[in-house]
Parts: C-alpha cells; sequence; structure tokens
C-alpha cells in the first residue's frame, strides 16, 4: 500500500457555532445527509465540528487545500452501520479525485473531539 498524502485538522467547537447561525452558511459547508445526521443529535454542533475538521483534513491529504473545484458540500462524512466514519465524494470533487487518481483511491479517516475542540485524521492511499 502506497499512502498519497495525510492530513489533520483541528477546529474550536464555538467558531463552527458562530458559522453555522446561518442557512447558507450550513448548505455550503455541508451535504444533505450530514445535516440531517447532525441536527437530530443532542450535540449536533459538535457533529458538525468533527465533519468540518475531517473536510480539511481530506483537502489536506489530497494536497489541494479546499480549492480549484474541490467542495465542502460535496466531501461527505458519514458512518457505517457500526459507527465508523467514510468520506464519500460527489459532483465535482470526485470527478477531481477521478482524474487524479488511476483507480478508486482508499480514504481512511479518524474523528474524535472533546468539549470545545475536534479533531480529524484522514489518510488517502492505494490498495
Amino acid at each position: 500500500m502506497n499512502i498519497y498524502g495525510i492530513g489533520t485538522d483541528i477546529v474550536n467547537v464555538d467558531r463552527i457555532k458562530k458559522i453555522l447561525n446561518t442557512k447558507k452558511s450550513l448548505n455550503r459547508l455541508f451535504s444533505k445527509e450530514e445535516i440531517t445526521k447532525c441536527s437530530k443529535l443532542i450535540n449536533s454542533i459538535n457533529c458538525y465540528a468533527k465533519r468540518f475538521a475531517a473536510k480539511e483534513a481530506f483537502s489536506k491529504a489530497l494536497g489541494t487545500g479546499i480549492s480549484n473545484g474541490i467542495n465542502f458540500n460535496e466531501i461527505i462524512v458519514m458512518n457505517n452501520k457500526n459507527g465508523k466514519p467514510f468520506i464519500k465524494l460527489k459532483g465535482k470533487t470526485m470527478q477531481i479525485i477521478k482524474k487524479k487518481f488511476k483507480k478508486k483511491p482508499k480514504i481512511s479517516i479518524s474523528l474524535s473531539d472533546e468539549k470545545k475542540y475536534a479533531v480529524a485524521f484522514v489518510t488517502i492511499s492505494n490498495d
């Protein structure tokens, strides 16, 4: 297995809370699936904060940052039935990944939060 890139990000939960005070910001940063999941939780801000950190960490692992066609709401952070997080891509972001890699890369992700902070770690590799 070859690792293409790694990325990590930490965010202050209060910063995310301030950003999300408008519906426009919410829709620009998060997919409908993420909004549905996080809005159902008691601690929804931490859910959003972890996903925001994951999107930043993914863009760092990719080496592009959030630019050149990479969009926050097209990087979707989901959980499998056991709670393990994974990243699903769509739209222009998915097309960029398809052009960049000959075959679908493996994207691994770890999320955590503690009161005021959320952190994410992402690796992009090929098998």
